[in-house]
């Protein structure tokens, strides 16, 4: 029997409306594609993606979910800090000479560490204002996350004695933006630094789509990118096209990017519609 896999990717704020529209956007063209996506056997979640698989296994209808990403209100917190300090953050550690994958997550983790942001109550409130439910789903569902002290990709779910809310906040603890999680003696950080994609998490699926808010040929700071992660890994990714790039604007963790980036979403959901039935159909 085929294993059918949604991976969602991160993307900020953006990501999660763009998520949210591609996958309205396919239930307009194809109820039936839409319905395969959503009851899939598997989903996995990274930061942005982390909140959209949580809020789609919560069982709240995607018509809804749309609709929460368009509202001209919502608690999200504008952090006032952009993609440009991100990238200075991991420039810092990059260029540090002979160092592993690992060291450089570990030097980013220390980052996260010692950056004054709010405190980890207040950004908890708002992860968990985003989540329909906090209870896990009675489904297979993975939710990454990096350790700052190791650099190890860590994968939640339902067994892993963590509540939702808290994976889901590790897993978009974006390092100098938000604070690391601190779950037990750990403290966790944003699980798409290494990948924003982590198609590697969706092993034993036969099939996959993979929902990933950047443009297919945008550069990564590990490897080839996730255009190369998904080709490696024979999934289908839907990758933002030029119009969703453009919704984005120049902030994706600006609240007030979610509206146009859901909406243009939707329309790149119509116009993919018919490529990822004719993937599912094999």
């Amino acid at each position: 029997m085929t294993k059918r896999g949604l991976v969602l990717a991160g993307g900020g704020l953006a990501g999660i409306a763009w998520e949210t529209g591609v996958l309205r956007g396919i239930a307009d063209e194809s109820p039936a594609t839409a319905r395969a996506l959503l009851d899939s056997d598997l989903l996995v979640g990274t930061s942005a993606g982390s909140a959209v698989a949580a809020q789609l296994a919560s069982g709240l209808e995607l018509a809804a979910l749309f609709d929460r990403q368009i509202a001209p209100s919502s608690t999200e917190i504008n952090p006032n800090v952009g993609i440009d300090e991100i990238t200075a953050l991991f420039i810092t550690a990059m260029t540090r000479p002979n160092t592993t994958k690992a060291d450089k997550l570990r030097k980013i983790g220390a980052i996260a560490l010692s950056t004054q942001t709010v405190s980890e109550a207040v950004r908890r409130e708002v992860i968990a204002h985003r989540l329909p439910t906090h209870d896990w789903p009675d489904r297979a569902l993975r939710i990454s996350a990096i350790d700052t002290a190791t650099g190890e990709l860590v994968a939640f779910d339902r067994t892993s004695g963590v509540g939702l809310v808290d994976a889901v906040a590790a897993s978009c603890a974006v390092p100098g933006i938000w604070p690391p999680v601190t779950i037990g003696e750990r403290r966790f950080m944003d699980g798409g630094i290494g990948s924003a994609v982590n198609l590697s998490l969706a092993d034993g699926c036969d099939v996959v789509v993979a929902l990933i808010p950047q443009g297919r040929s945008a550069p990564s700071p590990f490897g080839g990118g996730a255009a190369a992660e998904v080709a490696a890994g024979g999934a289908f990714g839907v990758f933002a096209d030029e119009d969703s790039l453009a919704a984005f604007g120049a902030n994706p963790l600006d609240p007030a990017c979610r509206a146009p980036s859901a909406l243009a979403g939707r329309e790149q959901g119509r116009r993919v519609a018919a490529e990822v039935a004719n993937f599912l159909a094999g």
